[in-house]
């Protein structure tokens, strides 16, 4: 991989497993210093082993904790140039008539709050920069925020609002005249760790696999690796005039539908 993130600092949220993991690999192998954070003390000692990566146990939902964890990465590293909110929970979840409310907050602090706050502590460091206000905030949400799923509905409601979110959080801060950017990502199915282990526990595995793999018309779930490359992508100068731009990454799933 290139250097191309030498000297960079990047935080990654929900770090230790799926895309998040994937995503600490892939800035690391380019030069990044990652902090990664999450609440898996096995999985992240596992990562931090192989990449280098610092991980921080952290929960995106507790305001409280943001002040700690930023003054923690601004003693040790002194800048803030990348943010990847990726954080994110769907158990509990069902229809809009059978979600109890303890389920839709939970889903909604994490998923949306979290990731509000996650924007708001990285402009705060970006704008600290020893070079000027400057950095990526790539925020992760899902094909759910165009195709809400019925028995989903606090995922599907979280993921379309940091559409708005993310947009927003762009535009304010290019009308400040800072050089921070805001993207979010809209991946469809991915072939994580958890997608495996379902499909390995299925009666019939291979069943299993083709009923994922045909989600998509391009016929195969997404790769980590290809969503992570997309975040490098989004964080690097190669997308310095990228902002407020939303990117699928579904393999066609949300692009529209056969005519009869």
């Amino acid at each position: 991989m290139s250097g191309r993130f030498h000297g960079k600092v990047a935080l990654i949220t929900g770090g230790t497993s799926g895309i998040g993991a994937g995503t600490v690999r892939r800035l690391t192998s380019e030069g990044a210093k990652v902090v990664f954070t999450g609440s898996n003390a096995a999985l992240a000692e596992v990562l931090s082993a192989e990449t280098g990566a610092e991980f921080i146990a952290h929960r995106v939902q507790e305001a409280a904790a943001w002040d700690g964890l930023m003054a923690e990465i601004k003693a040790k590293h002194g800048r803030l140039d990348i943010a990847f909110a990726n954080a994110g929970i769907e158990s509990g979840d069902s229809s809009v008539e059978d979600i109890t409310m303890e389920a839709w907050e939970r889903i909604m602090g994490v998923n949306l709050t979290g990731v509000m706050l996650t924007i708001q502590h990285a402009i705060r460091a970006m704008r600290a920069n020893p070079d000027g206000a400057a950095g990526s905030i790539v925020v992760n949400s899902s094909m759910s925020a165009y195709r809400p799923m019925g028995n989903f509905v606090a995922y599907s409601a979280s993921k379309g609002a940091l559409i708005a979110l993310t947009k927003s959080a762009a535009l304010h801060c290019a009308n400040q005249k800072t050089k921070i950017r805001v993207n979010s990502i809209h991946p469809g199915v991915v072939e994580t760790e958890m997608i495996r282990n379902v499909i390995d526990r299925s009666p019939d595995a291979a069943a299993a696999r083709a009923q994922f793999n045909a989600m998509a018309p391009i016929g195969r779930m997404a790769q980590v690796e290809e969503v992570a490359a997309l975040v490098a992508f989004l964080a690097s100068d190669e997308a310095g005039f990228i902002s407020g731009s939303e990117y699928g990454i579904d393999g066609a799933s949300t692009a529209g539908m056969m005519g009869v």
